[in-house]
């Protein structure tokens, strides 16, 4: 069944609002008023059992003495909604509905199977829904939601879609008070029907480079369609679009116990990140700083990355030095005979070296002159921050004024941040009602611009590596469920391009001495049977000679569950790590990072989603911690970046044809700049 957003949804020609109020402290109350104050259009009708009248609409005693109506929006017990849906959608066309109540999937068993029941009739009709335990939605054209603030749509408006009802109302009170303007406000609730992810593809198919809302705000609870997210937040991104979200349920409490290393550090909030950095999403942790960030984004984008910070007090100016350098920004030193012009038109004690200091005393006209001698005269500066406050001796309308008009003049994009919002509250909501956004918090909007800096562009597919994959298929035909042996990763491993070591597993032990003195020394030893091999004392290192050979052997035969003896040329280089796992929900994982026991302790991994490509594997491997050991460091030979990008552009390639290998781990391999091989490797297949 579709589960489109309808046209009725978002522009009806009719609402009803059944279970409506003259009490606007009850939703049924709040949503009429909002609908009537939000300038709707259209035809609004009441239902109430007990009512002629409601807040003077006329109101109907049953929903089956309405006429025909495109929207419904619900206010009633859970108890009364199934026939109510029923009457709606089979008798009246109603094509859209809202269900504000409660009662349903969240609380029980029961209240779940209502909520099915409701979603079949309403599929059946070609209908859709909002809902249940929601606050509503507003849009251009209605408000049925009842919550507040709202606030009429904008050229610099943003969408916002929650899985929230009250946390959407708490972002959208700190949101309002920055300045932000929002277009549509989709409040999904249980997300019975239409979820996030539905909300994303309307926004997509319907997008208008002329008036659709440039900045999306999410957020978002669970992701149920993350590839659905995906593909269209790329979309929207790829039109011009800018997208921000919050995704709650982030600590590593949800994380599950597994049997790899790549299944201890593949959480689902891991494969969230590799998510976001895919569509090319930036991932907020709270709402001032989605507001932030957002609030940014309603700015002119400028390339480049030296700033200039104009203010007349120093403690914030050296704070948002310290946040902004953090996240790769310059504050580059202001001198010359500009910045000595500069200097001599303000007073005394005054700095013009950057962060641009004119006092406390400063004048509203001095800061003018100094934001056009930065646009105009110093084409070395990419944007301007300004902060101003106030102490409360004399109002700040001038100075925020000023600020104004040069927003609106000049060509570098100006951040005003505005630390003094009760002091100069009124400044700053005169400010804020010229159709500006602003800053309260000079870190907050620092770290917000980090965030930005952070995401890097959506991943195309350009460079994806091509196998083999019918020779894949054959193999993996082939293996039972678990962990398969070594004969059988090689195999794999041959088709897939992934470098590995020759080896030998037997339980003769002449066989392996054969094999030691073929590859030549030192050899490494290994037992074939216990999963942590490590643990157990099963792995032995730099074994040198054929007398050595055999003595570990013997010794290594004798562990518990020992079935064969490993054996294979002992390699060196800097250990890494590539691993994989699939979830139900994400699809496959894929990570990389330090290897050896330093996945353990260091936890140091970057994680992406299959399908990857050469250039996203690069930039996982640039975006490590311990990326500067990958490069080489005090004279060690550093890693051959793009052989190791090529290996897990080639690990990808693999779980993507083989979709039944549930977890991988390759650790370590050994690189150098000449060659990266695995030297240990674990497959288990799921079928």
């Amino acid at each position: 069944m579709s589960t489109k957003v309808t046209k009725e949804l978002v522009n009806p020609r009719s609402i009803v609002v059944v279970g409506a109020s003259d009490d606007t402290t009850k939703p049924g109350g709040a949503l009429v008023r909002n609908i009537v104050e939000g300038g709707f259009k259209g035809n609004l009708y009441t239902v109430n059992p007990k009512a002629d009248e409601i807040q003077g609409i006329k109101c109907y005693r049953q929903v089956e003495d309405l006429p025909q109506v495109d929207l419904a929006v619900l206010a009633i017990a859970s108890k009364f909604a199934e026939h109510t849906v029923e009457v709606l959608a089979k008798e009246k066309g109603t094509k859209a509905f809202i269900i504000i109540s409660a009662g349903f999937g969240e609380e029980s068993h029961e209240g779940k199977e209502l909520e099915l029941r409701i979603v079949k009739t309403i599929e059946e009709n070609g209908a859709c829904l909002i809902g249940p335990n929601c606050t509503g939605i507003f849009t251009p054209y209605h408000h049925s939601i009842f919550s507040q603030p709202f606030s009429e749509p904008s050229p610099k408006g943003v969408d916002f879609i929650t899985g929230s009802g009250a946390t959407g109302c708490f972002i959208m009170d700190i949101g309002k008070q920055q300045g932000l303007h929002f277009n549509h406000c989709w409040a999904v609730g249980n997300s019975a029907q239409l979820g996030i992810e539905d909300i994303l593809e309307y926004h997509d198919e319907v997008f208008n480079p002329e008036t659709s809302s440039k900045v999306i705000m999410l957020y978002i609870e669970n992701i149920k369609q993350p590839q659905k997210l995906l593909k269209h937040a790329k979309s929207l991104i790829a039109k011009g679009c800018k997208i921000v979200a919050v995704k709650a349920g982030s600590s590593a409490a949800g994380s599950r116990a597994a049997s790899s290393h790549t299944g201890a550090l593949a959480t689902d909030d891991v494969a969230v990140d590799a998510l976001f950095r895919k569509a090319g999403i930036v991932r907020c942790y709270g709402r001032e700083e989605l507001c932030t960030v957002a609030a940014i984004f309603t700015y002119p984008r400028f390339e480049g990355n030296n700033i200039a910070i104009i203010t007349h007090a120093g403690g914030p100016a050296v704070m948002l030095t310290d946040a902004l350098s953090k996240c790769g920004m310059n504050i580059p030193k202001i001198e010359g005979k500009v910045a000595e012009e500069l200097l001599s038109k303000l007073f005394a004690g005054s700095s013009v070296a950057n962060p641009i200091d004119f006092l406390a005393t400063g004048t509203p006209e001095q800061l003018g002159t100094i934001i056009e001698t930065v646009d105009k005269q110093m084409p070395e500066i990419d944007a301007m921050c300004v902060i101003f406050g106030t102490p409360g001796l004399v109002p700040n309308y001038d100075a925020y004024n000023v600020i104004h008009e040069k927003i609106n003049t000049c060509t570098k994009p100006i951040f005003p941040i505005l630390p003094s919002t009760l002091v100069a509250g009124d400044e700053v909501k005169d400010f804020v009602s010229k159709g500006h956004t602003y800053f309260p918090d000079e870190t907050v909007f620092g770290n917000a611009v980090s965030r930005i800096v952070a995401t890097p562009s959506p991943a195309t597919e350009e460079d994806l590596i091509k196998i083999d994959t019918e020779k894949i298929r054959k193999i993996i035909d082939t293996c039972d469920n678990g962990y398969i042996d070594v004969k059988k990763i090689n195999e794999l491993f041959d088709v897939a391009g992934i470098s590995h070591y020759n080896d030998i597993s037997s339980d003769n032990e002449q066989e392996v001495v054969d094999f030691a003195n073929k590859v030549g020394y030192p050899v490494v030893m290994k037992v074939v049977g216990p999963v942590h091999k490590s643990d157990v004392g099963g792995v032995s290192l730099n074994v040198k000679d054929e007398e050595s050979v055999r003595k570990e052997f013997r010794r290594l035969i004798k562990i518990k569950d020992t079935y064969a003896v490993q054996c294979y040329h002992m390699y060196f280089g800097t250990e890494i790590y590539i691993g994989s796992i699939r979830t139900p929900m994400f699809g496959h994982q894929v990570l990389c990072g330090l290897g050896g026991i330093f996945i353990e302790v260091l936890k140091d991994v970057r994680s992406n989603l299959a399908p990857i490509g050469v250039k996203e594997a690069k930039e996982m491997i640039k975006s490590l911690k311990g990326y500067k050991i990958i490069q080489g460091v005090r004279g060690q030979e550093g890693v051959n970046e793009d052989l190791y990008a090529d290996q897990i552009a080639r690990v990808s390639a693999l779980v993507q044809a083989a979709p039944e290998i549930a977890e991988m781990d390759l650790n370590p391999l050994l690189g150098t700049m000449d060659n990266i091989v695995a030297v240990d490797a674990r497959i288990r297949i799921e079928k």
